[in-house]
């Protein structure tokens, strides 16, 4: 049994990713400012242990999400994400107060540590309703809702270079709380939920699911690798500005996200699983551009590959699970998003110690991206493979 969702719900939920995806770059758009003397003057291990609190909450948050659901439904765990979101953004505001003082660092952790239980609950949320309203055509859903997280992703870079540049980079976090709160009352004014029950009481992970898990999670570290490191390979390798290297950084979420809109149109004629399958080994090549890069045209088109790439990996691997495993889906998706948050704490935090402390170039760091690219390809081909023998059976 499903029930149909009013235009309302469908589109509340699509703002809410979009708002969702700002928020999530706010933090990596600003590494400039955060590493910058003139900035928060962060050390590049300084810059990646902010991510820390994120990524240890947000696995929280999308392990606890199914349970919580059981308790709060999953309108109050959709809210009690929103809140963890505008409680980071107004610490970010906030930590623009404390530039040159030792309270900063502290108020970054705690900032990015509401955002990981904000976008915990939240992405579980969304998937979960957004999956479960579109039966039938849950591939195009999940990848239309991620081309709008993506969405969010591509404009936080642009919104913060363009405040930056008249000084009040911390404008951009003030916007966000206030969207944010009024995401939060619009939810008291619509239902979301679900006719039947996404949480199975059988709380087991089926086996399969740590295939879907490892695909997730090698995502998550390709994914953070670029969105996190990118700007500061470009700036501080191969010399190029930061305004160059924000616009790679940029071209790499745009490209995300139009390359999850076109497979979106794209998924009634173009086989997804070859989609699934082929999009690792583009991303193996993409990053051996990458680590070629050295000037501001090249870093951006590499970048872009890198973004069209990644575009469609996650938003399949999560509706083929789903579908896989109706009856757990919230479950499995909360699992999911825990694993790609393990990926991207990975890559977020490792990156800064590969290049202060074990002696590594940025490029060789991203050298190591295409080896998880192959990685990922064997990985999907073993997801393709079952769900072909799971279809051909009677």
């Amino acid at each position: 049994m499903t029930r149909t969702a009013s235009r309302f719900e469908i589109g509340l939920l699509y703002v809410i990713g979009v708002v969702q995806g700002l928020a999530l770059v706010t933090f990596p758009a600003a590494s400039a400012i955060f590493v910058s003397p003139t900035g928060f003057a962060l050390t590049g291990t300084q810059y990646g242990a902010i991510f820390i609190p994120q990524v240890t909450l947000a696995i929280l948050a999308s392990a606890l999400g199914p349970a919580l659901s059981r308790r709060l439904g999953l309108r109050g765990v959709l809210q009690f994400g929103l809140c963890g979101n505008l409680l980071s953004m107004t610490l970010l505001s906030a930590s623009s107060l404390l530039i040159g003082t030792p309270g900063a660092f502290v108020i970054l952790c705690l900032a990015t540590a509401a955002l990981g239980l904000g976008f915990g609950a939240t992405t579980m949320t969304l998937n979960t309703l957004v999956q479960g309203f579109s039966v039938g055509r849950q591939d195009v859903a999940m990848l239309t809702l991620n081309a709008l997280l993506g969405l969010g992703t591509a404009l936080a870079p642009i919104l913060l270079a363009f405040l930056s540049w008249f000084g009040v980079w911390w404008a951009l976090p003030v916007l966000m709380s206030l969207s944010l709160a009024g995401l939060l009352f619009a939810t008291s004014c619509a239902p979301l939920s679900l006719p039947y029950d996404v949480v199975s009481q059988d709380r087991t992970l089926p086996r399969r699911f740590w295939i879907y898990a490892s695909a997730v999670l090698l995502y998550g570290v390709v994914e953070s690798l670029s969105g996190n490191w990118a700007s500061l390979y470009l700036s501080t390798q191969r010399g190029v500005s930061a305004q160059s290297a924000s616009l790679a950084l940029t071209a790499f979420w745009v490209m995300l996200t139009l390359g999850r809109v076109f497979f979106a149109l794209a998924a009634r004629v173009l086989p997804v699983t070859l989609v699934y399958v082929g999009l690792p080994i583009l991303l193996a090549i993409a990053f051996q551009l990458a680590t070629q890069a050295d000037s501001a045209s090249t870093g951006i088109a590499a970048f872009a590959f890198v973004g069209l790439a990644c575009s469609a990996i996650l938003p399949l691997s999560l509706s083929f699970a789903a579908k896989e495993f109706p009856a757990q889906s919230a479950t499995v998706l909360g699992g999911l998003i825990a694993f790609y948050q393990i990926g991207y704490g990975l890559a977020a935090f490792g990156g800064g110690p590969l290049v202060e402390k074990a002696g590594l170039q940025y490029s060789t760091v991203f050298a190591f991206g295409s080896l998880v690219g192959l990685v990922l390809g064997l990985v999907t081909w073993m997801v393709v493979r079952r769900l072909a023998k799971l279809r051909a059976s009677p």
